[in-house]
């Protein structure tokens, strides 16, 4: 019988982006993460028009109309109900993923942009914001679910020396779907008042793209052995993901981590706060998903008229500056992505951070000077820009690819839960309160945003190690002394190792025992 074991001469498991993998990458990147940043900038071009219609319901409805801060109180009720239901679906996730799985997640939530858009399209056919509202709600529910489940379906499947550029392609695609929908928002192309439902609908279209393709790819190799121990399933979604050569030490390093689990059950968010072999993982997740929001980027992305219009640009110029800044999240997105893997995680977050920190500043001393030096109001748009640019080269995708990166199989679906319930709270609070700090506090409210910034920035830089290049087991491994613990070693469930061959042109799993009884 012929037979070859399927690993490489070197004893290395170096996995190359084959083109299943970038397919699927783009795939669930495209119809679920590109949403997430269409839905923060799309309420951004529209705002008077949609304005417009809650007064004009409430006249006809009421006989009389509303004043501004009432219809600003209802504006930001609709920007922020979006990070509400982001906030519920981030809360589902752990349930969603050990149930389903993690692409079986990603298909099922399809259903819910398509109800979104329905309500959102035909608003104001029916006369009715709450439609709106919800519409925001339900498409909140479905990026809170994808948000977490994205970055852990590309996690799981790319080799580790992968997994970096793997894990920042969503938030590529987060920025594309902000550039997206600041291109749609101009007002030669959707940004007439006729528009504005269609406008907000569109995302049902990347969605229908999804839901017809990413069914034919495989479910998550480690979920498929880890949780659902199906050999048969695992070697074949290896084998569209991987090299040949790779495979046997992929299916080596996944018994590894089994081996190293205490339980192979899921554990719940109150086991994981509880569990101190974790501690300053779930630390780190709620400093780094906290931060990314609380930052200041969705200030930026949700006002980024009314900032550019404070800072003094003309209105007819404003629509054009902010899709450049569209423009400029994309490239830096793109730096992010092809640099992770050379230099690190540890450098993008410190230096997206530090330059953000910087640039909040900025525009804090710009908009007090720009009434005395008007070429100030140039500084404070570069200062957006700089804040954008900071943001998508590493903040941006970082931690939630260190989310999935820093926990092993059983605790992974409770730390996304953590961090993606942070993310939305955080990101609820920033575009609710900002529009009230500004009104107070001025050009100082930015000031917060940098405080928030160089903290996150120093805490990555004194507490989070490397995680480049190393497998799930190593990075416990890193942390284990931090927490003061050992990792804990347990036999895997059937008794013999598991070796992977080729025999007849078949991949097939047989044990070391076996396999020396053969020889």
């Amino acid at each position: 019988m012929a037979e070859e074991v399927l690993i490489d001469p070197n004893r290395k498991s170096r996995g190359h982006l084959t083109s299943s993998l970038l397919a699927v990458a783009f795939l669930s990147s495209f119809g679920s993460s590109m949403l997430y940043g269409y839905n923060l900038a799309v309420v951004n071009s529209p705002a008077q028009y949609i304005k417009d219609f809650f007064n004009q319901t409430i006249v006809r409805r009421n006989g009389s109309g509303v004043d501004e801060e009432t219809l600003t109180l209802m504006y930001s009720v609709t920007v922020s109900i979006f990070a509400i239901g982001g906030l519920v679906g981030s809360l589902t996730v752990g349930m969603q993923v050990t149930r389903f799985g993690r692409k079986g997640t990603l298909v099922h939530s399809t259903v819910l942009v398509f109800i979104a858009g329905g309500l959102m399209g035909f608003s104001r056919l029916c006369g009715s914001p709450e439609m709106i509202i919800i519409g925001r709600f339900i498409t909140g529910i479905h990026s809170g679910i994808s948000l977490s489940v994205v970055p852990m379906y590309l996690g799981e499947i790319a080799p580790k020396n992968l997994r970096g550029f793997l894990g920042l392609v969503p938030s590529i695609f987060i920025c594309i779907g902000v550039f997206i929908a600041q291109i749609l928002g101009l007002h030669e192309i959707l940004g007439k008042e006729e528009h504005w439902p269609l406008f907000l609908s569109l995302v049902v279209v990347p969605t229908f793209i999804q839901l017809m393709l990413l069914p034919w790819f495989p479910e998550s190799p480690r979920y498929l052995l880890m949780e659902k121990r199906n050999i048969h399933a695992t070697i074949t979604a290896l084998k569209w993901y991987r090299t040949k050569s790779n495979i046997q030490a992929e299916v080596e390093e996944m018994q590894e981590e089994q081996r190293s689990l205490s339980s192979m059950d899921t554990v719940s968010v109150l086991q994981l706060i509880r569990d101190p072999s974790v501690r300053w993982q779930l630390v780190t997740v709620i400093v780094v998903n906290a931060g990314m929001q609380l930052s200041g980027i969705d200030a930026i992305w949700f006002y980024t008229n009314t900032i550019f219009e404070n800072a003094g640009i003309p209105a007819p110029q404003i629509q054009y500056t902010t899709v450049g800044t569209g423009a400029i999240e994309v490239i830096a997105g793109l730096v992010g992505c092809f640099t992770i893997e050379r230099v690190g995680r540890r450098p993008l977050m410190i230096g997206g951070f530090s330059f953000m920190g910087v640039c909040c500043a900025g525009i804090t001393f710009s908009l007090m000077l720009q009434a005395h030096l008007p070429f100030m109001r140039y500084i404070s748009v570069a200062c957006v820009v700089g804040i954008i640019a900071g943001f998508c080269i590493g903040p941006a995708g970082v931690p939630f690819l260190m989310t999935g990166e820093l926990f092993k199989q059983s605790h992974r679906p409770s730390a996304y839960i953590v961090g993606g319930f942070l993310n939305w709270i955080s990101n609820f609070t920033v575009g609710f309160v900002f529009p009230f700090l500004q009104m107070s506090a001025g050009a100082f409210c930015y000031l917060v945003f940098c405080a928030v910034c160089v903290g996150v920035a120093a805490y990555v830089y004194f507490i989070i190690p490397e995680t480049k290049n190393k497998t799930f087991v190593e990075i416990s491994e890193m942390f284990a002394s931090r927490n003061a613990c050992e990792i804990e070693s347990q036999p895997v469930e059937t008794t013999d190792r598991l070796r992977l061959k080729k025999m007849n042109g078949y991949g097939a799993l047989v044990s070391e025992k076996m396999d020396r009884i053969e020889k």
